[in-house]
This record gives structure tokens, C-alpha cells and sequence, in this order.
């Protein structure tokens, strides 16, 4: 039986026409610039992954595997979340200059009770919260290669398809032709934007699809150790299921092998129906592959449900590719991740790994705050300190005295650092003093990491990591089983894959970075990189003596 997955992509893209199909190109090695690119983020998409499934790959990854191979390719700030990652990919630019520290942040000066901000939110619409919210690209501060292409060249087509509306808008930037995200019950844009036709089909289908209870997935043999049941508390278990779902259920729709499908299919369909890559200059398609982040977070990354999402999702690809191969169109092709991830601690405490844990549950920036407010005899309105458990950004309470913050501020750290799963915590003075980094990212040092992260404006006033391999989940019952988030590498390593028909493959072990993807592409279209300059360089895809960057 076929799978889920390629049935809806069959599905929902458009059949090609005869005006839309070229004759087929030659295999020849490329000399000129692609007609289209093609970037897509597969989220939490670790190098770890990548690895342990490198092999079984049959589909589109393994078409990938045919070029310029960067195993050790890295998200090398340390907010290793969805927002700052993909805020990365196509501009060049690391966290501490796209703005984008972190999916939300605290602005303590907003009249919002909770006082978070999304990443990808306008704040200022009248009734707006961080969970009802206006989605928007006004706190990305660069640009990114789409719309370098089109300062150059109007005539370049640039279009943003993904699962979440914060990749949709980190990839595709300020100026897109189409951006199109899930929101939960069908692909949306933003307001006012007609909707085009592929979208209507996609949305008629997935809708559809969704009101059809779907079976257990066809569980491929080398799945087979994977399929586990893992308690995790509660009764709960995971690492065995195969994608079941009821008729209706959108939660679980997401965190299928199906709600990739969907993306891709809808991004086949927009190069199909716009006719990408056949106008007077280079397109641009961004594809943000969001299911297998919720399939990490709902089951862990090393249980039979990723085996079979990723699996599916090969397929996908596969299916994809062939869609794009059928227009006859030149197309380049690059898929990294915005993050890595992390399993599970009670499997990683079965596989050897016996210092895995979740996070204390007492260690919360609100409880430490209370201990400061006793200890100081303050008098505080609302919380003293603001932020989520586990690493990342604390921010004190900006109405104290300088004389109460500065007492704040030490008592705080010398309490975070005590902490016996607290690997490190750094004040805003040092994050800012160190300089930017530079070298090989898995040289750098924690501070380092915080600093690729950090923009004044935003960042928290102390920075937290955990140790490694502590899960900052502290009750795997009433939400996600895993995360992301630390400074360490397992969430900081991605792949990053280059394909193009005709150019000789290599594989380079040695670590490169997101950052590096924007001036790459850059310079295998011939597009000048002219200010702001970004903190990449161009990575030479030719395998040979010659070279596809700038001289």
C-alpha cells in the first residue's frame, strides 16, 4: 500500500500541463546560474538524525546525498529554537544581528499581562496577546536572500511556504510574492492577500483528509528496534506508535508524516501554477518541513515514530523532487534545519546515557524570585523575574532602583549557578562584553554561544545553561516528552545539503554554519552581497579547481 504521505502529495499538487513542461536538460556539469532555488528547513532536523538514517534513505534525502554534503553544518548560536534558527538560513546573519533571540521574548514595558512577545507578531495591533496574535515580520532587522533577488532583479519571483508562521516569514523576509503558512485548520497569509488557486486546492484536500480517520502507518524493518513503548509517567508511554489518528484531530495531523506532505505538495504546486524558474531571472522557493519538530516534542527523537515520520518524509521528498524534475526547470536544491534536538531522558536513561534528567521542577525564574524578594525585603508588584525554566534569557524587573537591581542581579546568580543541573549563567555585562565570534563553532566557548545570541534591545538580563542532557521538561504528562533549546551541540548541529542536477557531489566532514547558506546561494546565482555583509561566507560548490563564489 502506498503511504499516507505520498497520497497527499499526489493529491494536492496540480498535474502539470503541457505549457508547463520543458524539455528535459541535459546532465551536464552547471555553468550558469539556476533558474530556481529551492530552500528547505526540515525543523529539529539534528545532524544526529541525519546520521543514524543517512543509510536508509531511498527518496529525496538520498537524492541529496548525491551533492555537496555538509554533515557537521551548525546553528552555532546558542537560543537553539525555531525562530532564531530559521531566522539564520537566508539571511547569513547569526541571532545577535537578525534580532530574533529567541520564539518569544519579555518586554517588560508592554501592558500585556504576561509581558511576551512572539518572534513573528506586530504587538502594537489594539487587542493582540503572544498566544492571539498578528502575525508579522517587523522584528527581523535583516534582509534576507530573497529580497537581496529582488532589489536586484524585481523581476525575481520570492515565495514562502511552512508548517509554522515564524518560518514562513524567517525565510521568506520582507518581501515575498506569496507566504503562506498552517494555522492550525488551513494554510493562511496575511491579511487582505488573495488567495491563489493551489492554495484552495491544498486547503480542500487537507480538509478532506483530516475529516477521514487515518490507520497505523506502514512501519518500514529497519523500524522494527525503534518500536518501544517507553513510560514517561502517568500512564503515558511513547515510541510506538505508527501516526494513528481520529477523524478531526488536528493536533495529531500535525505531528504526522501527513502535515509534511501537505506542506510539500502546496509548494509543488506554487511552482507549478506560478511557473517558477521559467521567468526572466532566478525564483526563490523557501519550504519550511515542520512535522518532525512536533514529532520530537510529542514522542521523542529515537522511538519508533520518528523512525517511521522521517521515513515518510524521504518519501515526500522523493515525490516533491519529481514534480520539480517534470517541469524541466534548472533548480538548486539546499535542506538544513533550524536546530537539532534531544531525546527523551527515560530512553536516553536505557541507552546509556544514566546522567539524562529532567529539570527540577522548583527551578523557575518566578520561584527564585520569591527566595530574592525575602531575602532583600523588596517590595515587588508582580514577578521580579521573568523567563522560562531551562537555558535561556531572565529579565529583572525594570522598575527597581539601580542599587536594587544591582543587589538583584548578584543574588540571582550566585542562586541560578548553585544550582546542581546549572552548567553556567552569564550577566548581560558579560554576554556583551565578549567580542562576536569567529572560527570553527565547535570551538567556541559558552559565552561565546550566548553572544551569537544576544541583541541588546531583547536579550534577558542573565542567560542560563543547563548542563548537558538535562530536559527542561519537568512533567512529560501534561505536555511535550523533549525539547531543544541548550547550548550543546546534540541541538546545535544540523546538515546542510546541496543538490543540483548535474554538479559533482562531495562530502566535507569539517563544520560550517547556517549562516554560510545565504552566500552560497548568493554566489552560485551571481548575486552581488553588498551591505548589510553577513556573518557567512560562501561555501565553493564545485568540486573541483573552480569555484561557485565570488573571486
Amino acid at each position: 500500500m502506498a503511504s499516507f504521505a505520498t497520497l497527499a502529495a499526489i493529491a494536492i499538487a496540480a498535474p502539470l500541463s503541457a505549457q508547463d513542461t520543458l524539455p528535459p536538460a541535459p546532465v551536464t556539469t552547471p555553468t550558469t546560474p539556476p533558474r530556481l532555488i529551492v530552500a528547505i528547513s526540515v525543523d529539529q532536523f539534528s545532524a544526529d538524525l541525519f546520521a543514524e538514517y543517512r543509510n536508509r534513505f531511498t527518496g529525496g534525502f538520498r537524492r541529496l546525498l548525491d551533492g555537496a554534503v555538509f554533515p557537521s553544518g551548525y546553528q552555532s548560536h546558542a537560543a537553539t529554537e525555531t525562530c532564531p534558527g530559521h531566522s539564520t538560513i537566508l539571511s547569513g546573519f547569526r541571532p545577535e544581528h537578525t534580532g530574533i533571540i529567541a520564539n518569544n521574548w519579555a518586554d517588560l514595558k508592554t501592558p500585556r499581562a504576561d509581558k511576551q512577545v512572539y518572534c513573528a507578531e506586530d504587538e502594537s495591533v489594539p487587542g493582540s496577546t503572544s498566544s492571539k496574535y498578528t502575525v508579522s515580520d517587523k522584528h527581523l532587522l535583516v534582509p534576507t536572500l530573497g529580497e537581496r533577488m529582488k532589489a536586484t532583479n524585481p523581476a525575481a519571483r520570492i515565495v514562502s511556504v511552512a508548517g509554522k508562521d515564524r518560518a514562513a516569514v524567517m525565510m521568506g523576509g520582507h518581501r515575498v510574492d506569496e507566504l503562506w503558512w498552517w494555522d492550525g485548520k488551513a494554510f493562511v497569509s496575511y491579511a487582505g492577500r488573495a488567495v491563489p488557486p493551489v492554495v484552495e486546492r491544498t486547503n480542500t484536500t487537507v480538509a478532506a483528509l483530516l475529516a477521514q480517520a487515518q490507520g497505523p502507518l506502514d512501519e518500514p524493518d529497519f523500524c522494527l528496534p525503534h518500536d518501544r513503548a517507553i513510560p514517561v509517567g502517568g500512564g503515558k508511554t511513547v515510541g510506538s506508535g505508527r501516526f494513528e489518528r481520529a477523524a478531526g484531530d488536528v493536533n495529531k495531523f500535525r505531528a504526522s508524516p501527513a502535515f509534511d506532505a501537505s506542506i510539500l505538495a502546496l509548494a509543488a504546486g506554487m511552482v507549478q501554477d506560478m511557473k517558477l524558474g521559467q521567468g526572466s531571472t532566478t525564483d526563490l522557493i523557501a519550504v519550511g518541513a515542520s512535522a518532525t519538530d512536533y514529532v520530537g516534542h510529542g514522542y521523542g527523537t529515537e522511538g519508533n515514530e520518528m523512525c517511521v515520520q522521517l521515513a515518510n518524509l524521504d518519501r515526500s521528498l522523493g515525490s516533491f523532487f519529481d514534480v520539480l524534475d517534470k517541469t524541466g526547470v534548472d533548480y538548486a536544491v539546499v535542506l538544513t534545519a533550524d536546530h537539532g534536538g534531544h531525546d527523551l531522558p527515560e530512553r536516553n536513561r536505557e541507552h546509556a546515557a544514566p546522567e539524562a534528567a529532567r529539570i527540577d521542577p522548583a527551578f523557575t525564574p518566578a520561584a527564585i524570585g520569591k527566595e530574592i524578594i525575602a531575602k532583600l525585603k523588596l517590595k515587588v508588584t508582580g514577578s521580579l523575574l521573568y523567563g522560562d525554566a531551562g537555558s535561556g534569557d531572565v529579565w529583572i524587573d525594570p522598575k527597581l532602583t539601580r542599587a536594587q537591581r544591582a543587589a538583584v542581579l548578584k543574588e540571582a546568580l550566585v542562586r541560578i549557578r548553585a544550582h546542581p543541573q546549572v552548567y553556567a549563567a552569564f550577566s548581560r555585562d558579560q554576554i556583551a562584553a565578549t567580542p562576536t565570534p569567529s572560527g570553527p563553532p565547535e570551538t567556541w566557548t559558552l559565552l561565546q554561544r550566548a553572544r551569537a545570541s544576544y541583541y541588546a534591545p531583547r536579550s534577558g538580563d542573565i542567560v542560563v545553561a543547563m548542563k548537558p542532557r538535562v530536559t527542561p521538561i519537568a512533567d512529560p504528562t501534561k505536555s511535550s516528552v523533549a525539547t531543544h533549546g541548550s547550548f550543546w551541540d546534540y541541538d546545535r548541529r544540523v546538515p546542510i545539503l546541496f543538490w543540483r542536477k548535474g554538479m559533482v557531489g562531495f562530502e566535507q566532514p569539517l563544520s560550517v554554519e547556517t549562516v554560510d547558506i545565504m552566500p552560497t546561494l548568493a554566489g552560485l546565482i551571481g548575486l552581488p552581497v553588498s551591505a548589510p555583509k553577513p556573518d557567512g561566507r560562501c561555501l565553493d560548490l564545485d568540486a573541483g579547481p573552480g569555484s561557485t563564489c565570488p573571486s
